[in-house]
């Protein structure tokens, strides 16, 4: 076996990951939720408060989260507890913490790093802050305030917990921020800089976040239709739905995984990040082109070996315009293609890292899953084979997953199958 890539840089392994969306936590909840071909958007009754916001709809996380020790958690905001959960569930199925909780000694090393990143810290511990500023109050404010809030509270709180002691690299990119932390890992990894990294992202629902795609006009706002929307490349689409969520992967040296005996599910074949440098909202499909093609450089393939891409797909008429072209630009040919917003919305920060292992878990099981409420596909939108019905079942050695955010942030992740090769 070679551990090492054409370009003398070591492979990266996947061996553990963990997700925390209304899909479920593990895949084979989300595997029956992608089956029943029905999203989980719902109407949010609390945001009647907000009259001049357009928007109702919206995907949180339902479920209660697991329960931890108070004084390891009391700095974490939501955002950071549900960057927790998904990251305690990947460590676990890494083995890098034992069925009693012990943590494996492999995180305190020093060889172990973090790379992780959100849209924002927790709303409501910012909300606290500018209330102090606004109205003079300094009751809610204590010592955890500015520690929920900070960009880099998942990270550091993450850190903290598990005792890692390798590098930190934060990405708070927005739509970015876990295939970015993702990237990052595998890079430091790559370069013989850890041996380990812990890679992801997370977002907790606000209804902040909605309010900006709101004013803007590119929020759905089918309100009394939650099940019929997000609708990403239809003709009759009306904007994205804001989701909640985290997901974690833990990225290996091959070499080091391989000697502790670790089950590998996937190996990071391939990453890329660009800059439009053109617009702060507005996408640019050759740059974001460009972004697949180096990716594609970097995991030494062409693209005919890439089976199937998790799109960004985020249902405004200029994102799934714009990435359509993008990708039928490089490919060439009509790439079968389906986005996982259209179950679960946008869940900003997360959504790279949750969508980067459902498309590792989907290459694996053989089964793709569709783009839900695509009745009609836009005529402006490039000839992809946007998957319909109830899904493909693909045999494919490759699959890439894309993000693009504001500010012109573009990523790409190639992810390849595991034969013990």
């Amino acid at each position: 076996m070679t551990f090492t890539k054409p370009n003398g840089k070591r492979r990266v392994a996947v061996t553990g990951a963990g997700m925390l969306t209304e899909l479920g936590r593990t895949w084979s909840e989300a595997l029956a939720s992608l089956k029943a071909g029905k999203n989980k958007i719902q109407y949010m009754k609390s945001w009647d408060s907000f009259p001049r916001m357009n928007t109702r709809l919206a995907c949180p996380y339902t479920g209660e989260l697991p329960k931890f020790p108070r004084k390891k958690v009391r700095g974490m905001g939501r955002v950071a507890l549900l960057s927790l959960v998904a990251t305690d569930d990947a460590l676990r199925m890494a083995n890098l913490i034992d069925s009693q909780g012990n943590a494996s000694e492999e995180l305190h090393s020093g060889r172990t790093g973090i790379a992780y990143g959100s849209c924002m810290g927790s709303m409501d511990a910012l909300a606290d802050l500018c209330g102090m500023v606004q109205n003079g109050d300094t009751s809610k404010v204590d010592s955890q305030t500015y520690i929920k809030c900070m960009p880099q509270t998942c990270a550091a709180n993450l850190s903290i917990f598990y005792s890692v002691r390798g590098r930190m690299i934060v990405t708070d990119t927005a739509c970015t921020s876990g295939s970015q932390a993702i990237g990052y890992a595998c890079e430091a990894i790559e370069d013989g800089r850890a041996d380990i990294m812990i890679a992801g992202g997370a977002d907790e629902l606000s209804a902040a976040d909605s309010a900006i795609f709101d004013v803007m006009g590119a929020a759905s706002i089918l309100n009394s239709s939650p099940e019929k929307t997000p609708k990403a490349w239809d003709k009759n689409r009306d904007g994205l739905v804001i989701g909640e969520g985290s997901g974690t992967l833990i990225l290996e040296d091959l070499e080091h995984a391989v000697k502790r005996n670790a089950h590998i599910y996937a190996e990071a074949a391939g990453f890329a990040t660009n800059m439009d440098g053109m617009h702060i909202t507005s996408p640019n499909p050759e740059t974001q082109a460009a972004a697949l093609e180096l990716a594609l450089s970097d995991a030494g393939i062409t693209g005919e070996k890439i089976g199937y891409i998790n799109a960004h797909g985020t249902a405004t008429p200029h994102g799934d315009i714009a990435e359509s072209h993008a990708v039928y630009s490089v490919f060439k040919r009509p790439v079968p293609v389906s986005t996982t917003k259209s179950y679960i919305g946008h869940t900003l920060g997360a959504c790279g890292a949750v969508e980067a292992w459902l498309s590792i878990c989907m290459m694996n099981e053989g089964y793709f899953h569709p783009n839900l409420n695509l009745h009609e596909t836009d005529p402006e939108c490039a000839p992809l084979d946007y998957i319909q019905g109830s899904g493909r079942i693909i045999s494919t050695e490759y699959v890439m997953s894309n993000n693009f955010a504001f500010a012109g942030v573009n990523t790409s992740l190639i992810f390849k199958k595991w034969t013990g090769q």
